[in-house]
């Protein structure tokens, strides 16, 4: 696990922007397992493609129109139950740092992992996640 104060800034970069943040496999499981509609999770990270990519740009994408009913996060390296248990859920994929998921009712419709956001910028997760929130939200 990484030390708490270090970690601090990186939740609230998407915590500050209203993200759920779920710390027990328990809230992962209540959310994916009775949760109806679509949710996001974001598998949060210390590294630099999570602080240079996948961080802004869900930021960017939640300023769209469309949005997933929930938004939340987990954070790899630090919420280990909630983000093995998100990961549960994530069927078909390899766990990866930092990952995001759309997830409609319970099943996941769009997946970006590491290698889809590393080496790409911001404004490309942005984009992608937005194409994502048009097609399955709202």
């Amino acid at each position: 696990m990484y030390d708490p104060k270090l970690v601090e800034p990186m939740r609230r970069e998407l915590t500050e922007l209203g993200v759920e943040e779920l710390t027990t496999a328990n809230a992962v499981d209540t959310l994916l397992q009775e949760h109806e509609g679509t949710a996001l999770v974001v598998v949060n990270s210390v590294c630099g493609c999570a602080a240079a990519h996948a961080r802004p740009g869900v930021a960017m994408a939640l300023q769209n129109k469309n949005l997933p009913d929930r938004i939340t996060t987990v954070f790899a390296g630090m919420d280990l139950e909630a983000t093995s248990k998100a990961r549960d859920y994530f069927k078909g994929y390899f766990p990866s740092s930092p990952q995001i998921a759309l997830m409609k009712d319970g099943e996941v419709a769009f997946m970006l992992e590491r290698h889809d956001i590393e080496g790409r910028t911001a404004l490309d997760v942005a984009q992608r996640l937005i194409e994502a929130f048009n097609q399955h939200c709202g």
